[in-house]
């Protein structure tokens, strides 16, 4: 599903279904879930162009309320200086762009996910994330790609001691989502100690050959300064 198009395709499967064709001398652009019976119908003005359907940031819906994603999964007890890889599971949101060779636009934004929300350190000082539960898997494991993705996440232990961890938080702007036969971004967690860890993300793909999904701050072109990652100073656990 995952892609560009050209005007005039149609997309659908047993939870979706997604449009752009000619109606009355316009372009329409259709989107209906299924089970939300959720329906989206846009006139779209451009006889050049294409739309491009790809994963994006999952921290857009219901509404923006936040830029942080949180992922909860079953303790993970890391040896002292050490390096370790594990694999885990986000929640996927899907973007719909149009695009022309000079501008990139959002059409839409949809997620057959039903978002949870947290809260990562104390009430008056931490941040909201969007939350999430996985497993930890030793490889890459299956998913379903229209609805969940893959983190290859590398544990950095730079400490003397055995430190435990059973969450990992990041920030939307770092992410780089790419996607072929499934979803994929690889990130790292470097532990700072028993409590403290940074997190950052990787840009390159878990397999060569999966294409990058268009990032949602290029198309409403929001100036953005790299940063070297996010600090969890509220503890891994």
């Amino acid at each position: 599903m995952y892609g560009a198009y050209e005007y005039g395709f149609q997309l659908e499967n047993d939870e979706l279904f997604v449009s752009v064709e000619k109606k009355g001398g316009f372009l329409k652009y259709s989107r209906y879930l299924k089970q939300k019976e959720e329906s989206v119908e846009k006139i779209l003005a451009s006889d050049t162009g294409r739309i491009i359907v790809n994963p994006i940031e999952p921290i857009n819906l219901p509404k923006e309320v936040t830029k942080y994603l949180e992922i909860e999964f079953e303790p993970v007890v890391v040896e002292p200086d050490s390096h370790r890889k594990i694999y885990i599971k986000f929640p996927i949101e899907i973007g719909v762009f149009a695009t022309t060779k000079k501008s990139i636009n959002i059409l839409d934004i949809f997620s057959l996910n039903n978002p949870k929300y947290s809260l990562y350190g104390p009430p008056y000082s931490g941040v909201i994330c969007r939350w999430y539960k996985s497993e930890v898997f030793p490889d890459i494991p299956k998913t379903d790609m229209l609805k969940e993705g893959v983190i290859e996440l590398h544990l950095h232990n730079l400490t003397g001691e055995w430190v435990e961890i059973k969450r990992v938080v990041f920030e939307s702007y770092g992410m780089k989502i790419y996607y072929g036969d499934f979803v994929s971004m690889v990130a790292n967690m470097r532990i700072l100690s028993k409590v403290v860890a940074e997190t950052s993300f990787v840009n390159r793909p878990i397999k060569k050959g999966m294409k990058k999904s268009l990032e949602l701050h290029t198309a409403r072109r929001i100036p953005v300064v790299e940063r070297m990652g996010f600090l969890m100073e509220w503890g891994l656990k």
